[in-house]
């Protein structure tokens, strides 16, 4: 796993005490690229969303037909399982709790595997997802989001440790139980959370 790391991964730092900011974290205003693999560029012409697995009825959306979908402002800290902290970052996006208004989810969905352009996946229990905690960004600080930081599209989930916040988002697909995604089936959290300082499988 470790030939997958660029030179952001398991960096040390110095980490500095703030009720906002977990053990183990220290704070950064840079907002380090951290990938496991090439980034991918994306032509919003042939971008799409999708919702599926254990619903109804799938839906997918066009990029015109995502960005037409009621849009909200977020103010959120940010923690990188790299040890990084990034207080008071501004996005735009879409809501999860908007996007599952579109379906009908089955009973038995209990977790959400998110997938992404370039095969990245991660797994996310659903209710994680619901009453405004995670949301798709598409502008970061008042910008369309960089291709670097996970643009066009990154699904934010604020309150896990970044890597859960899966870049170039591409769909969610609903699961009955849990399954570990790219960084998990490595030895990562099935969780991910910061203030319990849950990176590996061992610390869950």
């Amino acid at each position: 796993m470790a030939s997958f790391f660029n030179k952001g991964f398991g960096r040390k730092r110095e980490s500095v005490s703030s009720e906002r900011i977990p053990p183990g974290q220290y704070e950064t205003r840079d907002f380090p690229v951290l990938t496991a693999g090439p980034t991918p560029r994306i032509p919003l012409t042939t971008w799409s969303f999708a919702l599926e697995g254990l619903i109804e009825t799938p839906i997918q959306w066009s990029w015109e037909q995502f960005n037409a979908l009621p849009q909200q402002s977020f103010t959120n800290d940010i923690h990188c399982v790299t040890k990084w902290s990034k207080l008071d970052t501004h996005w735009e996006g879409v809501s999860i709790d908007t996007l599952l208004e579109h379906v009908n989810l089955k009973p038995e969905a209990s977790h959400v595997m998110a997938y992404s352009y370039g095969d990245y996946t991660t797994n996310i229990p659903l209710d994680d997802l619901r009453h405004g905690k995670a949301f798709v960004g598409l502008r970061f600080e008042g910008q369309p989001l960089a291709p670097e930081h996970g643009g066009p599209a990154r699904l934010v989930i604020p309150h896990l440790y970044f890597w859960k916040s899966a870049k170039w988002i591409k769909g969610l697909r609903f699961m009955e139980g849990d399954k570990p995604g790219f960084w998990e089936r490595g030895g990562y959290s099935m969780y991910g959370d910061p203030w319990k300082e849950q990176r590996y499988r061992s610390d869950d």
